[in-house]
């Protein structure tokens, strides 16, 4: 368990304590956020922005600080149980709640005209289409899970501080990024129906419940630690990740709108762009 143990929590490079870069990058997401809402409130003040989003957001924020501030990351940096507990927090809850957030939406609101087309023009770029495909979504946020723990890799980062954060960072995206796809107010092109994003989600399912099953039993893992910490990291994979992905079943299901199709929509979504705001089926979502 030595490969855990890299001073966490303690001080890091001319005594600032570890905890101190992510709890200032946490408090700047806040203040931007809340930048914005004030400014979107001020531009469309009939449409406001909605408390409950902001609430999201500010939940996200809280569960990411809960992951990486003390006492669960010194916790997570000596013990494969809370490593797993961390992972949870960052790849899954947290996403969750930032995605509901409908960051997107916000700042399209916010930009002005010629900001809006661009960022539309980004979002329905060819690059935007393949990540934000499902496939290519589960491939990155559940599939990277089989290589992490199935190979040398996992040891090799927890390892490496520097390396460690890029995991942090890997599950966060890849996270969003699922949580996007499958339940994500935000506009999205070539967005599937509700029922092939459950499939999708189902197929997620089953691949967590899998990978922890194998990882409880012994089978194939790759991780330098006692076997009741593996075994107790596997549970909470196994009954955390179904719990996670029962709500996000649950958010695809609430944020799910009928799709408008044919001129009518398309244009109404052209004229949207146009101003800088998402379409009005994903705009509604946000207010």
């Amino acid at each position: 368990m030595g490969h855990h143990l890299h001073g966490h929590g303690h001080a890091a490079g001319g005594g600032t304590p570890d905890w101190l870069p992510p709890a200032l990058m946490l408090l700047v997401a806040s203040g931007v956020y809340l930048l914005l809402v004030r400014r979107a409130r001020h531009r469309h003040p009939v449409l406001g922005w909605s408390r409950w989003r902001t609430g999201c957001f500010l939940g996200g924020i809280l569960l990411l600080g809960v992951a990486l501030l003390p006492p669960v990351a010194p916790f997570a940096h000596a013990d494969f149980r809370g490593h797993m507990v961390q992972h949870l927090l960052i790849g899954m809850y947290a996403p969750l709640a930032l995605v509901l957030a409908a960051p997107v939406t916000l700042l399209l609101r916010t930009l002005p005209a010629s900001g809006g087309r661009r960022l539309t023009a980004v979002l329905h770029s060819p690059p935007a289409r393949v990540i934000a495909h499902p496939a290519v979504a589960l491939a990155l946020s559940t599939g990277g899970l089989a290589v992490l723990y199935f190979t040398p890799l996992y040891n090799a980062i927890t390892a490496d501080p520097a390396a460690h954060w890029l995991l942090h960072a890997h599950f966060l995206l890849s996270g969003c990024l699922f949580a996007h796809v499958i339940a994500g107010p935000d506009p999205a092109p070539d967005r599937p129906g509700v029922r092939a994003r459950l499939v999708y989600l189902g197929v997620a399912v089953a691949a967590h419940a899998v990978i922890s099953q194998l990882m409880y039993g012994g089978f194939w893992a790759d991780i330098h630690a006692p076997i009741d910490q593996v075994r107790g990291g596997a549970e909470i994979m196994y009954y955390g990740g179904d719990l996670a992905e029962l709500l996000l079943a649950a958010a695809s299901v609430a944020t799910w709108r009928p799709e408008r199709r044919g001129a009518v929509g398309r244009g109404a979504a052209g004229r949207s762009a146009g101003r800088g705001v998402a379409p009005a089926r994903n705009v509604s979502g946000g207010s």
